[in-house]
């Protein structure tokens, strides 16, 4: 019996060893850092009817990915494929198609997370496990919108809007809602976006060169992953400009140049240096246009006038202007070079030739243009700030003799002003030395009153100091005067009590001696009083012998003393 338990503990470590080599040498595998495994099982239930992935117990695809780190499993029925996992940075976002999930409704191409199709939903930076075998992610740029410009948004999905209307949440077409200078992880299957500048631009027409629409430059900011963002956004906008441009100039090279001196070619800065020229780069901030003002004045002379618009696009209206006319240069062509050309002719062949030179003529004539533009354009909700009239082209036949004229106007005044110059030089030359001779006069009386004042000064010292002397003679006698008096009061103060405390002595003496009824009395007690309380009285017999002999049984002399006065003797 013993036996046979040792024989099936042997067997169970023997088939648990080899279960643990078999986990640990032929089932195990690891899965990196940002990597993901596609497990593949070879057995289990079929699949559905259009299912691509695999639940697990399904034969098939797993639709779930394992993650970083160790993992078991068996390799005779199950197969593992390590990819790398999508990692998605900052200023990005991940657009996923999904290809499993609920078949989208008739008409519809925005799916919802668990429908095939596009999902409307974007991911943003992070990192993600979503099997490439179900879904495909593409990986674009976020939209950033630099300071200065607002971004329109057009909706693709969803039903077409009313004509002439904001498309609503659900519908195509322009929103209404602009999104601000800022980053957005936008959809760009579902949302186009249009980035426009705001603010004041400006666009030149300047004769027979051209013209040009100046706009602002971006504002670059500390972050510059943002700037990178924001270039980015800019060239895609600057590319469908470009396009823009390319149809402008192949539409007016096919169409017949007008009569009345209008040329419609556009062209990007550099795009098109002039009729015929080669395309090249789009020049961020400008935009050059091929355009010009010319008409007939009241007189019938063709007049071209160089001319500068400032306008503004604000925010609250950027996106009705972008759903009616288009992006800037649309906007610029389609609404405000027109009324700058039409009102440019319509208030232009008012005024005569010469208006347009002499001064007063132009300024007028300025005026009405910036008026009628604020009008029109305002209307459209385009504000426009100044028309300004920088040059003006007029046939020499009409602006030479008029500039001639001019001329010997402004001669005319300018000799007149030599003659109030030569005047003024004179008068000017007057009162210079009229101020010379002023000047003298008040250093003269400067010096004077200085003197005046010195002495003054001097005078008021002296009787100051004069005075200090008396005061301090003053002073001294009245200090005197104090310690005299004090010494007085002090000598008298003293003698008095001098003479009280002795006559009070004196009479205590006098009390002391009538009580003892004799001063010989008195006189002894005194000298018993004074005498030294440990004082000895020793008294000495006088017998055979001196006193000197004696002395030593006295106690008054020590032995050595005596014996020296006995040797004397």
């Amino acid at each position: 019996m013993r036996n046979i338990i040792k024989i099936v503990m042997g067997a169970v470590f023997v088939i648990a060893c080899g279960e643990l080599f078999w986990q640990w040498g032929f089932c195990r595998f690891y899965v990196g850092p940002n990597e993901m495994a596609i497990i593949t099982a070879k057995n289990g239930d079929a699949l559905e009817p259009g299912q691509i992935l695999a639940r697990k117990g399904q034969k098939g695809i797993w639709e779930e990915t394992l993650a970083e780190g160790r993992h078991f499993l068996n390799p005779v029925f199950y197969e593992r494929e390590i990819v790398p996992a999508i990692l998605i940075e900052p200023g990005k976002v991940g657009v996923v198609t999904s290809k499993v999930g609920d078949k989208l409704p008739e008409g519809e191409f925005i799916a919802e997370r668990g429908q095939k199709g596009i999902w409307r939903s974007v991911l943003g930076p992070g990192k993600y496990r979503m099997n490439p075998y179900g879904y495909n992610i593409e990986i674009v740029d976020a939209i950033s919108i630099p300071i200065g410009y607002d971004g329109v948004i057009t909706s693709l999905a969803g039903e077409q809007a009313a004509s002439g209307e904001f498309a609503d949440a659900k519908q195509q077409g322009v929103r209404k809602d602009v999104l601000q200078p800022g980053l957005y992880y936008v959809n760009p299957k579902e949302y186009k976006v249009d980035v426009l500048e705001i603010g004041i631009n400006q666009v030149s027409l300047m004769g027979e060169t051209g013209g040009k629409v100046v706009t602002k430059a971006r504002q670059l900011g500390q972050n510059e992953a943002l700037n990178v963002l924001q270039s980015a956004a800019l060239e895609k906008q600057e590319a469908k400009r470009a396009d823009y441009f390319m149809s402008k100039r192949a539409a007016s090279s096919s169409a017949p140049q007008s009569s009345r001196g209008k040329k419609v070619n556009f062209a990007a800065d550099g795009l098109m240096g002039g009729l015929g020229s080669a395309p090249v780069a789009f020049s961020e901030g400008e935009m050059n246009l091929m355009e010009l003002v010319s008409f007939p004045s009241r007189d019938g002379f063709q007049i071209s006038l160089d001319m500068t618009v400032e306008f503004e696009l604000s925010p609250d209206e950027i996106a009705g202007i972008f759903r009616r006319y288009g992006d800037l240069p649309a906007v610029v062509d389609k609404i405000i070079m027109p009324q700058i050309t039409s009102i440019s002719r319509n208030k232009g062949s008012e005024y005569r030739a010469k208006d347009f030179i002499v001064g007063e003529g132009r300024e007028k004539f300025q005026n009405d243009i910036t008026l009628s533009l604020e009008q029109t354009l305002g209307a459209k909700d385009i504000k426009i700030y100044n028309a300004l009239i920088r040059h003006v082209e007029v046939p020499d036949e009409i602006r030479a003799p008029i500039q001639q004229a001019s001329i010997a106007i402004e001669q005319d005044l300018t000799n007149k002003e030599r003659q109030n110059t030569a005047r003024k030089q004179a008068e000017l030359n007057t009162e210079v030395s009229l101020i010379s001779q002023r000047g003298e006069q008040v250093m003269q009386e400067t010096e004077k009153l200085k003197a005046e004042i010195a002495a003054d000064l001097d005078k008021q010292v002296a009787q100051i100091q004069a005075d200090t002397l008396k005061k301090a003679a003053e002073i001294k006698k009245q200090t005197a005067a104090i310690s005299a008096d004090k010494t007085r009061v002090l000598g008298q103060a003293q003698a008095s009590a001098l003479e009280k405390v002795e006559g009070e002595k004196a009479k205590g003496l006098q009390l002391k001696t009538a009580a003892f009824g004799d001063p010989v009395a008195y006189a002894r007690w005194m000298f018993a009083d004074t005498l030294n309380p440990q004082m000895k009285l020793n008294i000495i017999h006088a017998g055979d012998g001196t006193l000197w002999t004696d002395l030593e049984k006295t106690g008054f002399a020590d032995l050595g003393g005596a014996q020296q006065l006995k040797q004397k003797k």
